[in-house]
């Protein structure tokens, strides 16, 4: 029987839900792009995969057409699969500016692979995903091309409620797992970790059995699922997604493609990991934003959101969607605050020429909002700040912080809650634009 999802497993399948139902238009509200930040390309995950037992296809890396050549060589395979490396999803039904279709290719003959790389390596590639002129391929995988005789999904996650790992599975793979969820959430399956323990013989046979795998399968899944579940803590992943986690007609278990989140407070002990980094495909704005410890995300508005967290971030901008404006951008500042940052962060928003408002929005547990109110002083009087800006500040040291700014004497408005602030924002825009 399906356990009822819980914690970050439940959360990113209800979070998936929720968008689906925002994109029917049931409900307003600001559609935020998933990104982790470390960035690996797929060969990376795939050989941090095989070095610890887990099963993929065999596959090379070329960043030339003849490399891919002799690599398709080397590979003595029946078919051949040749997969352009961006990070952006939807690479099959993307278009080169070589004018090759697709950045996913199979063939069983190595000198088409040549071909192929050819119009590949050095071209731009554009997907649903990337920018308009899309993104330039510098690699290319070529690999064993494998039959598939059935998808499944599995995938562990760090999970707040039980303080642990949990797994998650289903025997439908090979498509979207939040519409799983929503249409026949029986078919999800949920088991939880003990993290001192480990994971037992009994509970990975379990999820191979929901999973539907048969006979020698049962426990050859049950075998990868372990090794798995050993990378998920040997690397210090927060999720290890594999999805299609199949089977072939020659009767071997294989992760066909995966995805990979790390916990970024564990760089210090997985440096390995970390210096693979792929910062190229970003916006070079993110990359100046976390010179500085702070991570942005452009979006399409014009109300520019400082805040302190990721979670707060989101809330933001949805109330600012709510009360009929809409965000720029969301900057999150973290924890560990100082008024360097508060400067660079206001430099970087007031660069942005789409940003025609600021919203800082700030609640300070582990954050000094004195701290944040010098670093707004600061920056509106170096920077010349020439938009409205609207600050609510809550939390440690407030009663100061909102000293500082009254006392600065600069154009700042003040608001009591989000609510408030939101509202204050909005119309600030609305004022500007009113003939």
């Amino acid at each position: 029987m399906a356990a009822p999802l819980a914690g970050q497993a439940g959360a990113v399948l209800r979070d998936l839900a929720l968008r689906s139902a925002r994109l029917r238009g049931e409900f307003p509200a600001v559609q935020l792009t998933p990104r982790r930040w470390l960035n690996l390309q797929e060969y990376q995950s795939k050989k941090i995969m095989a070095d610890h037992g887990v099963t993929v296809q065999r596959f090379f890396v070329a960043d030339s057409a003849n490399d891919a050549l002799e690599a398709a060589q080397r590979l003595k395979a029946k078919e051949i699969v040749l997969k352009a490396q961006i990070l952006a999803g939807g690479r099959g039904k993307g278009i080169f500016n070589s004018g090759l279709k697709g950045g996913v290719h199979l063939t069983k003959d190595p000198k088409t692979v040549e071909q192929l790389a050819k119009q590949m390596i050095g071209y731009n590639l554009s997907t649903k995903q990337t920018p308009k002129d899309g993104v330039t391929v510098k690699k290319v995988m070529v690999a064993e091309a494998l039959d598939i005789s059935r998808e499944t999904y599995f995938a562990i996650l760090m999970d707040r409620a039980c303080n642990g790992p949990v797994m998650v599975g289903s025997p439908q793979g090979g498509v979207d797992i939040e519409e799983v969820a929503v249409t026949s959430p029986e078919l999800i399956f949920k088991e939880e970790i003990d993290i001192f323990e480990g994971i037992k013989d009994r509970q990975a046979l379990q999820m191979a059995k929901n999973l539907g795998f048969q006979g020698a399968l049962q426990q050859q899944a049950a075998d990868q699922i372990k090794k798995l579940y050993n990378l998920f803590l040997k690397i210090d992943a927060t999720q290890v997604e594999v999805n299609p986690f199949g089977e072939t007609p020659e009767g071997q278990v294989v992760c066909f493609d995966a995805k990979i989140n790390f916990d970024d407070n564990a760089e210090f002990r997985q440096k390995e990991i970390f210096a693979m980094d792929d910062k190229s495909e970003n916006e070079p704005i993110e990359n100046e934003a976390a010179k500085y410890d702070l991570k942005y995300i452009g979006l399409d508005g014009n109300i520019a959101c400082f805040v302190n967290g990721a979670g707060l971030a989101m809330a933001t901008c949805d109330i600012i969607s709510l009360n009929g404006g809409k965000p720029a951008n969301f900057l999150d500042l973290g924890g560990g605050v100082k008024e360097a940052q508060v400067y660079q962060a206001f430099k970087l928003l007031t660069a942005d020429p789409k940003v025609e408002a600021i919203l800082v929005n700030i609640f300070g547990g582990i954050v000094n909002c004195a701290i944040i109110a010098n670093g707004i002083t600061k920056a509106c009087q170096e920077l010349e700040l020439k938009v409205p800006l609207v600050v609510r500040l809550e939390g440690t040291n407030v009663q100061e912080a909102q000293r500082i700014l009254s006392e600065s004497g600069l154009p700042i408005t003040s608001a009591s809650d989000l609510e408030d602030a939101a509202k204050k924002a909005v119309a600030s825009v609305a004022r500007k634009i009113t003939p």
